[in-house]
């Protein structure tokens, strides 16, 4: 698999309800598109230098980074159809 891989950045927040309440919701996307996307987790609090950076204003928030570029972002708490709406058109098609 590339390095290329599309990026999923969840930020989030222990204080959140909302970013609690995505946290099931995102995992089980990392786990259904684990071979074209990679998904990582940022607490909002630990990493003040990459909200700033990706100016992320609330959490959740939602940043998919390809190839080392911003494409696409969903503030606030997302639905399933809503994430993968953001990722359609970013992730390899799927070969059977």
């Amino acid at each position: 698999m590339p390095d290329t891989q599309p990026l999923l950045v969840f930020f989030s927040s222990a204080r959140s309800g909302p970013s609690r309440r995505m946290e099931s919701l995102v995992a089980h996307i990392a786990r259904k598109e684990r071979r074209r996307l990679r998904v990582i987790q940022v607490d909002v609090d630990q990493r003040a230098d990459l909200v700033e950076k990706l100016a992320v204003q609330a959490a959740p928030t939602l940043v998919l980074v390809v190839n080392a570029k911003v494409v696409a972002r969903v503030d606030g708490r997302a639905s399933a159809p809503k994430i993968e709406a953001m990722l359609e058109g970013h992730l390899e098609p799927v070969i059977a």
